[in-house]
């Protein structure tokens, strides 16, 4: 591995493959589901910023609509009468690595336990409310298709009123307040640029440099298996591998 790797390019840069799209769609059902119900049954996607960005990601990974219309029904009470809600989890990994962990869960004392334990494998600890969260800051993320002329891009982008734009190997990363994603969004297409992905997000506050091998690669797969359990939706993390 070159360069410095951040988790979230790392994440962003894994390809969703057919193995992995029936998970992919359950937790992008239970995102719908929560969405809907914390709104107070809000099912117009031009009025529930959070079902709209569940609903976008079903749609980059070809989730058929007959599947989100259900979703929306069950988070409407329309059909079942799970209660699904969002619980967030905070931890350490290898190297004193911050790491939060968004999960929705019909069962929280479950989802505890088998989060717990994953740390617990992987070499880190389940942390108290507050412990981690510090570390991270609440914001809108986009991922652009990366332009031929990618310096003249980036003046143009941060002229939009974003907050921070990260040139990548095949792409470009922007950051904005929460409040202002839509807006943004809508200023990058209008502009012409080509929107990977989009949604609101924790960016570390404080980076954590990782240069050991071993390290590193026990941070990967504590991150891996995190994700590979069923309740999460994201996991985000303060490491930087460098080397």
């Amino acid at each position: 591995m070159s360069g410095h790797s951040k988790w979230a390019t790392i994440h962003r840069d894994k390809e969703i493959t057919d193995a992995k799209k029936g998970q992919a769609w359950t937790r992008i059902t239970n995102a719908i589901i929560v969405a809907v119900r914390e709104s107070g049954g809000m099912t117009d996607p031009e009025k529930n910023f959070k079902l709209r960005l569940a609903m976008d990601k079903g749609h980059e990974v070809n989730m058929p609509k007959d599947n989100i219309d259900r979703a929306i029904a069950r988070g409407s009470g329309e059909v079942g009468s799970e209660k699904w809600e969002e619980v967030t989890y905070e931890g350490y990994g290898p190297g004193g690595v911050a790491i939060m962990i968004e999960t929705t869960t019909d069962n929280k004392n479950r989802t505890a336990q088998e989060v717990k334990n994953i740390f617990e494998r992987g070499g880190g600890s389940l942390a108290s409310r507050g412990a981690v969260a510090f570390q991270f800051a609440s914001k809108g993320y986009i991922v652009l298709e990366k332009p031929a002329n990618s310096e003249e891009a980036i003046l143009k982008i941060m002229d939009l009123g974003v907050e921070d734009v990260e040139e990548e190997d095949d792409a470009i990363e922007i950051y904005t307040q929460p409040e202002d994603l839509q807006k943004i969004k809508a200023g990058l297409l209008e502009a012409g640029y080509q929107v990977k992905s989009y949604e609101l997000a924790l960016k570390p506050t404080v980076v954590v440099p990782i240069s050991d091998q071993a390290t590193s690669a026990k941070i990967l797969t504590l991150m891996e298996n995190l994700e590979s359990q069923s309740d999460v939706q994201k996991v985000y993390a303060n490491f930087d591998i460098i080397g």
